[in-house]
């Protein structure tokens, strides 16, 4: 239940707005109308030039007039007509509209001047078309068009926009919803499906459903040309093992002669905790060694620095004091003996120390000696 209201009310959605329009003055004219919708027909070119005028259909006359004056309009609640124009617009079409229909014209005397008639038809729109496609056992593709609601659909299919020929159906299979296509048919398949007051369309991207093309040679020599299932292709299965050897064969493989050559490059590949212990190890070594390098360099700058600053004491010291030597005499003491010269007086002079600027001489320290004299 709740299914049927949802598609009327998407049939009302559809109805609503269409407008159809159509050319009363031929005789014999096959009008449409949308269910729901309107229509717009021309009755004449301009009622002000016909003395009497009136529209029926089988049992009940619906608009009379003289010239431009509007005598009777039974349906005046949903319809609007315009004398100047010719026009008669009819809303709200349903299902009792559809009929067959007389015009018919009247001198100023009321005798019978020409009359024609048309027929009204009309037609609940097309809300929507659904494509299914599906995949037979040898590639071949069924698609299936279904419409949603709407009176009297009709059906045209294109492929990657053009009509569908017969070569690309199998012999028999075209029906006017659906069509069996053969398995090389590719493309964009669209369904059309319209009537009278409404057009929808639906496609689907076609496949190979699974097959692929080969073409190859085989091992005997014999050349293969044809659709196969990719599944369960056994024919020009290209070797996914090659055997590899350094100076002697290592290993054997069997290969199966092919036009679709497939090349092996061997990867050494580590292992998850390799490639994860590998760069742990690197960034370690790095940091280690530069840690060796930086305490090396600071171990000979404070060498470097604690040598100068020893140098530089020195120095100063140096420059501070100097030594002189005054002139030291020795005489031999007259008392003695001449046995006991051995034992002999020394006699110190004045030892002095001064300052005096520094030498820029090569030695660290200068040395002045005075004459040293013995005397028996």
């Amino acid at each position: 239940m709740a299914a049927m209201v949802g598609l009327l009310l998407m049939l009302l959605r559809v109805s609503h707005g269409v407008e159809t329009h159509c050319d009363g003055r031929k005789d014999g004219a096959l009008c449409y109308g949308a269910l729901g919708g309107s229509l717009v027909l021309q009755l004449m070119d301009d009622a002000s030039e016909i003395p009497r005028y009136e529209w029926k259909n089988e049992t009940t006359k619906i608009l009379l007039g003289r010239n431009s004056n509007i005598i009777r309009n039974n349906i005046e609640q949903r319809s609007v007509f315009t004398p100047t124009t010719g026009t008669f617009k009819i809303k709200n079409l349903n299902r009792n509209d559809g009929s067959n229909y007389t015009f018919t014209l009247y001198d100023e005397e009321n005798r019978l001047s020409g009359s024609r008639t048309l027929t009204l038809s009309i037609q609940a729109p097309l809300a929507s078309v659904q494509l299914k496609h599906d995949c037979l056992s040898l590639g071949e593709k069924r698609v299936s068009c279904s419409v949603n609601g709407g009176d009297g659909p009709q059906y045209r299919w294109t492929l990657d926009g053009r009509t569908l020929t017969e070569d690309e159906l199998l012999p028999g299979s075209h029906e006017t919803n659906s069509v069996t296509l053969k398995l090389q048919v590719l493309g964009q398949l669209v369904c059309w499906a319209h009537n009278q007051v409404s057009n929808v369309s639906d496609s689907v991207e076609l496949t190979t459903c699974g097959f692929i093309f080969i073409n190859c040679t085989s091992s005997n020599g014999t050349e293969i040309s044809q659709w196969v299932h990719e599944a369960s292709n056994t024919l020009c299965v290209t070797p996914t093992t090659v055997s590899t050897s350094v100076g002697k064969e290592t290993g054997t493989g069997s290969v199966t002669p092919s036009n679709n050559i497939t090349s092996f490059n061997p990867t050494v590949t580590a292992s998850k905790d390799e490639q994860w212990y590998t760069p742990i190890s690197t960034t370690l070594a790095g940091v280690l060694a530069a840690l060796v390098i930086l305490v090396a360099v600071a171990i000979a700058i404070t060498c470097h620095q604690n040598k100068k600053q020893r140098n530089k004491t020195k120095a100063e010291e140096d420059d501070d004091q100097e030594l002189t030597y005054a002139d030291v005499r020795i005489v031999q003491q007259q008392a003695r003996q001449v046995e006991h010269r051995s034992d002999m007086g020394v006699e110190y002079g004045q030892v002095k120390f001064s300052e005096r600027p520094r030498q820029t001489d090569e030695r660290n320290d200068d040395c002045v000696y005075s004459q040293v004299r013995g005397a028996r």
